[in-house]
């Protein structure tokens, strides 16, 4: 076994490797960037060394300054995690070479299933179900269009290196075939160095569902079940669970089976994952193999009660599989949410900055840790008051929770969700605790068109309804009036001029548009037998008891006799006397205030923000990196105006409409804020 082993990687599965490192009593080495000079990975391992400046290029993709920080270091091993170097063929046959171990598959197991044309000749030839195509590389757009005909429409027009959702079109007709063909070439050289494309079948109704295998060096491979991997956006994965809610024993069993001879095939020795696109037929394809460890990979470790992570680090040392297909178990049902650091009410745009404040739900499970099961588990790579960098990855964390059964499972998630804080930045809870209360997601009722089906318009803050849209008033009046209770029992104040609170209050219920309703609330202290208050509004009574005090974000207690968990927030909007409450993926900002200052606030005129129409202004956080625009020049609308660069993304901003610049406000290399001007119109 291993004495020390480096991570080349960064952030949550750094930290997750670490874990599992500590428990074998393997020591480990961090490297990292200028950006990750204080993140929580380079805190937990033994060592750390710096590799370089903040893009990946210099730092995390740059192979020469890894291997020698693993010599300098006398590390025995590098765990690649995912995303980085994690696929680089090259780079694991460099690390072979130099006499060190790369824990994950070898170097040519990773070259079969890294090119898709390639993988999909070998799972044919390995009697692996493919997706009916033309898995040649296509040269010109008009044989694009005489070969999706002859497949039949709709197809799938694929570039061979791609990955992430980039490089990848569905086409209904010829045209559609001729502009995808184009487009996914140009995108597919930009992107990955490499310009081949394919064209498969599309499967309607598609699910995606994947298995989890692993391999060691004596020849041994089993699955470990499957994972449903269907709720995607724009082809990133949003939500995932073990097991499937779809699939059948035999379909489940046909797959893994199919998985396995796949691994098989190409010498698979560590944990990697068979996706497979699975038709409303249950009729399944083989969709590619990744040759590492998958970001979703908690979920199978809640099921199988296995650590995934030191399995890989057995096998690399050259340990045989420590249990056969027959010991695998699947208990209970596990969900995987990615927390990522983007806002679902701008259009998913990244959001980077500073951790006012970090605190998860409290964890019941950990990583590398195969004895506490049934809870809920915070895997996450950032600290309170940590910083979110503009280079990487969005992910903030990931909240894997493991119950009895799904329903058991989604209860536990929203109520984690419900818990978890995050200041400073926006993430996407919000949009999650939609999806697990969307009536299709529920049953089970879903495919990986999902989110484009039921949110094509974008997220909005109505699209969570909450229940009992009046718990939140009565929630908002009762913090309100904690708050007050407080500032009465200040000493110090003129006898018979003390400070009173009274009962009854208004809960002004604030929008953008400044349309303020009023819904009045009555607050009764300690009237049952425990001290809770019972709040009147609406003509219904909650009886809510907590111990919060005020500042604290989270609010825990019952209501009604349910226990419950929400936030709070003072400041909403920019508002300083306003109140957020935040339950179930629902907000509420609010004024909470006496029934004659509410009538004095009904008489204020409205003050509408100012007119920014005439200026270009940056949706997110970023680096400006181009300016395609002078003073003086005539614009179009859609004509490109400017890119950002974003946590690995580049934004291209368009003209609205016709227009002359008049001052270009923001230059090239220029960190921008939210909303910052960079362009004004004449």
């Amino acid at each position: 076994m291993f004495d020390k082993i480096l991570i080349a990687n960064r952030g949550e599965i750094a930290c997750r490797v670490i874990a599992t490192a500590r428990k074998m009593g393997i020591k480990t080495v961090a490297v990292y960037s200028d950006a990750d000079r204080d993140a929580r990975h380079v805190a937990l391992a033994d060592e750390a060394v710096h590799i370089g400046a903040p893009p990946s290029r210099e730092s995390y993709l740059a192979v020469d300054k890894i291997i020698a920080a693993c010599k300098q270091t006398g590390a025995q091993a590098i765990h690649p995690g995912y995303g980085f170097l994690s696929e680089n063929e090259a780079f694991a046959r460099r690390v072979e070479e130099e006499g060190l171990v790369f824990i994950g598959p070898r170097h040519h197991s990773i070259a079969a299933m890294g090119d898709k044309i390639a993988s999909k000749k070998l799972a044919k030839e390995a009697r692996v179900n493919t997706i009916p195509g033309y898995n040649e590389a296509i040269a010109t757009a008009e044989q694009a269009v005489g070969i999706a005909r002859e497949i039949g429409y709709p197809v799938m027009i694929k570039a061979s290196a791609g990955g992430g959702g980039k490089g990848l079109r569905v086409a209904g007709n010829d045209k559609e075939a001729f502009e995808g063909f184009t487009s996914c070439r140009n995108e597919a050289r930009n992107s990955f160095g490499d310009d081949r494309v394919f064209i498969e079948k599309f499967v309607e109704e598609p699910r995606h569902i994947e298995i989890q295998v692993l391999g060691d060096a004596h020849g041994n491979v089993i699955y470990l079940n499957e994972r449903e991997c269907s709720i995607q956006r724009r082809h990133q994965k949003v939500i995932e669970e073990a097991p499937s809610p779809f699939i059948s024993d035999a379909t489940r069993k046909a797959m893994g089976e199919q998985a396995v001879a796949l691994a098989q095939a190409v010498q698979y020795q560590s944990a990697g994952t068979v996706e497979f696109v699975v038709g409303k037929d249950q009729s399944f394809y083989f969709l590619e193999m990744n040759t590492r460890l998958q970001v979703e990979h908690p979920v199978t470790e809640c099921i199988t009660g296995l650590d995934l992570v030191e399995l890989m680090i057995r096998v690399a040392a050259g340990e045989p599989l420590p249990l056969r297909q027959a010991d695998v178990q699947r208990r209970g049902w596990a969900i995987e949410c990615r927390i990522n650091a983007e806002d679902p009410f701008r259009n998913f745009l990244p959001s980077t900055g500073r951790l006012v404040r970090f605190q998860p739900p409290q964890p019941s499970m950990w990583a590398g840790d195969t004895e506490h099961l049934q809870g809920v588990r915070v895997d996450t790579g950032v600290d309170d008051g940590g910083e979110i960098p503009m280079y990487y990855d969005s992910m903030i964390a990931k909240l894997i929770v493991h119950g009895t059964d799904r329903r058991d499972a989604i209860a536990k998630m929203r109520e984690a969700l419900n818990g978890f804080v995050i200041r400073g930045v926006s993430s996407n809870i919000p949009f999650q605790a939609a999806l697990l209360a969307h009536p299709d997601f529920a049953a089970g009722n879903f495919n990986t068109g999902f989110i484009a089906e039921h949110y094509a318009g974008g997220f909005r803050a109505e699209d969570v309804p909450h229940d009992d849209p009046d718990f939140l008033v009565a929630l908002a009046a009762w913090a309100n009036r904690r708050a007050l209770q407080r500032s009465a029992g200040i000493s110090g104040q003129l006898r018979g001029h003390e400070f009173k609170v009274g009962e009854d209050f208004v809960v002004v219920k604030l929008d953008p548009a400044g349309r303020h309703r009023q819904q009045a609330a009555k607050v009764h202290e300690g009237e049952d037998a425990a001290g809770a208050s019972v709040v009147e509004t609406h003509g219904r009574k909650y009886t809510i008891a907590s111990n919060w005090h005020l500042g604290a974000a989270r609010i825990r207690g019952t209501v009604d006799g349910k226990a419950f968990t929400a936030q709070v927030e003072r400041g909403a909007g920019g508002n300083p006397l306003a109140l957020r409450i935040a339950h179930d993926g629902t907000r509420l900002d609010a004024l909470v205030l006496t029934p004659r200052t509410a009538e004095l606030h009904a008489l204020m005129p409205f003050k509408a923000p100012p007119d920014m129409s005439r200026f270009l202004l940056s949706p997110m956080p970023g680096l400006l990196v181009e300016v395609a625009v002078q003073p003086g020049q005539k614009v179009q609308a859609g004509e490109r105006l400017a890119v950002i660069e974003a946590m690995k993304m580049e934004n291209v901003l368009f003209a609205a409409a016709d227009g002359v610049v008049g001052k270009v406000l923001a230059g090239k290399g220029e960190s921008l804020a939210v909303d910052q001007p960079i362009i004004e119109f004449e």
